[in-house]
């Protein structure tokens, strides 16, 4: 590799001397490398912070200066690009970051020996209320698509068809859909399942459901889900939001109906160390 990109949180002031670091030595070593403006902006309802446009054709990598928030973002700006990323982290858990910051040269030095691996992680998408094919207008998540009550609903009625067959209905706080990436977060929190990075399935994970027996659903990710919104009372519709990945994207009511599935395109994810998904769990989340 010779030509990257670097997605910097500019809210972390220590990523600015990270940042020059970076670029001085990657352009010492003969690579070039764009620095994207670190900007908030809306297309369609949908918050982005890179502008793909001004990526070149010719970018072979993406260097992303975060914590995992910074990485989910830099997945969904760029989940039409194809782009591997490798994550750098600046900031506290670092679940999804590669490379930690006092062995940044190092893990450059590998990068450009072409010593590295990459790993797929599967996305989801919501292609009923947002239709669009391309990323500006199209609701993606590399986490978890959430559901939850809003206003002064005390529960919610979520109806989960797979495949148009009707899977079971909750009654509860919300539901999460996560992917594997996601299925360490809010789904584990939740009491949801772990499933390793290489699993190729969904899960449903009520949230706070208001029955002893409603448990996660474990789905294939061909699967199309379907929610739709009930009603709780006869008094009131439910009313409800959509967050992907932890961005509000939508209000939702009774009646209402989104379609979650894969994506055709997935987020590649450089990895340099020899550390496994299981002892990166047990450090990361048990702190051993």
């Amino acid at each position: 590799m010779k030509r990257f990109c670097m997605i910097t949180n500019r809210d972390k002031d220590a990523n600015e001397n990270m940042e020059k670091h970076i670029a001085a030595y990657l352009e010492e070593r003969g690579c070039s490398c764009i620095v994207m403006e670190n900007r908030k902006w809306e297309s369609n309802g949908i918050c982005h912070f890179t502008e793909i446009d001004k990526i070149g054709q010719d970018v072979e990598c993406a260097i992303v200066l975060g914590g995992d928030g910074t990485i989910i973002q830099a997945a969904i700006d760029l989940v039409h690009r194809d782009l591997p990323i490798l994550g750098i982290n600046t900031g506290t858990l670092g679940f999804l970051t590669e490379v930690e910051q006092n062995r940044v040269d190092i893990a450059l030095d590998r990068l450009l020996e072409g010593d590295y691996t990459i790993e797929s992680r599967m996305m989801l998408k919501e292609c009923h209320m947002f239709q669009h094919s391309d990323s500006r207008s199209s609701c993606y998540a590399l986490n978890d698509m959430v559901i939850t009550k809003r206003g002064d609903c005390r529960l919610i009625t979520i109806k989960v068809f797979v495949n148009h067959e009707l899977a079971d209905i909750y009654r509860a706080d919300g539901l999460i859909i996560a992917t594997p990436t996601g299925s360490t977060g809010y789904n584990l929190s939740a009491g949801g399942p772990v499933m390793a990075p290489n699993v190729h399935a969904m899960v449903v994970t009520p949230i706070c459901a208001h029955s002893l027996n409603k448990r996660s659903l474990v789905l294939d990710r061909e699967d199309k889900i379907t929610l739709e919104i009930g009603q709780t009372k006869d008094v009131c519709r439910d009313q409800a939001v959509l967050m992907a990945d932890g961005r509000n994207v939508g209000l939702l009511s009774s009646g209402d109906k989104l379609v979650i599935q894969e994506p055709h395109a997935d987020t590649k994810l450089i990895k340099l160390s020899e550390i496994g998904f299981y002892e990166r769990m047990r450090e990361k989340l048990n702190g051993n």
